[in-house]
């Protein structure tokens, strides 16, 4: 059987290196699209549905961490007759600490440059994956194969949303728990207890602070927020959300498969991104 393929990587020495080995190791895989950015590798996987895709980790504007995030969300795996979420495989240049991340999930990856010896095993596993694939689609049609993948995929974001920069060795201290969030307010800084905050949201340059009766807006990343939260206080449920788990009043799910989240004490609702989703399930 033919399948398709797209690499994505802002390199285009590498990408074409990466193309010429692909041709090499696995003559039957037709490559449908080269794009340079994440935001290209999203709109051209959407549109020509490739089997396989090859996400440089660190690319302009959207990374491919990202990019397959941002997939995972918008794939319609819940529409009758919808390609099969791709296979991923990422293309990175990260240390060892990180490479780990991959490993634990059991997410193929290729380090830069990439080596004949270890893409032919990268192949071999990718066409075992698209077997078992298409197997389990043929015996249970539907979405529930993506489950696994998307599973891995929040996992694998988690992880490496937590690793240390290069420059910092593993053995660094944890960084402490927050116990306040200091927010400007005009003139004033308003000091609010963590205990009080229902919802964390990323917002373009901040990060709006949801609580009862206020809306804050701070400067520090939610990605570093996320380490110095309490993750069973905490739960993550898309990419720029983080709720309290106390708070949580329902679960909802509509006809288009969206969920989404009702909170004590906050009257606008929480979406849910259908990596998180999996988290919640009747007990």
């Amino acid at each position: 059987m033919t399948h398709t393929a797209l690499i994505a990587d802002d390199e285009a020495l590498l990408a074409g290196a990466l193309r010429a080995e692909l041709a090499q190791a696995w003559p039957e895989l037709r490559i449908v699209a080269t794009v340079v950015d994440g935001a290209s590798a999203v709109r051209e996987a959407l549109a020509k549905a490739p089997d396989v895709l090859f996400l440089d980790i660190r690319m302009p504007g959207m990374s491919g961490l990202e990019a397959a995030e941002a997939l995972a969300e918008q794939w319609p795996v819940d529409e009758p007759g919808a390609a099969p979420f791709p296979v991923l495989v990422f293309v990175t240049a990260y240390d060892q600490y990180a490479l780990k991340a991959f490993d634990a999930q059991a997410i193929d990856y290729l380090t830069k440059p990439v080596v004949p010896q270890r893409l032919a095993r990268t192949v071999a596993r990718v066409q075992q994956q698209l077997e078992t694939r298409s197997a389990a689609a043929a015996a249970a049609p539907g979405p529930a194969y993506a489950d696994a993948t998307f599973e891995r995929l929040r996992a694998l974001l988690s992880a490496t949303t937590a690793a240390p920069p290069v420059s910092t060795p593993p053995a660094a201290p944890a960084m402490p728990r927050l116990g306040v969030i200091q927010a400007s307010v005009g003139n004033t800084i308003r000091v609010v207890p963590i205990d009080e905050v229902l919802v964390f949201e990323a917002a373009d340059k901040y990060v709006r602070v949801l609580t009862r009766d206020a809306e804050l807006l701070i400067r520090t990343p939610l990605k570093d927020l996320l380490q110095q939260l309490d993750a069973d206080a905490f739960w993550q449920v898309h990419r720029g959300t983080v709720v309290r788990a106390i708070a949580i009043e329902s679960v909802h799910r509509d006809e288009a498969g969206k969920t989404r989240l009702r909170l004590r004490g906050l009257r606008e609702e929480v979406p849910v991104s259908r990596l998180y989703a999996g988290r919640f399930k009747a007990m």
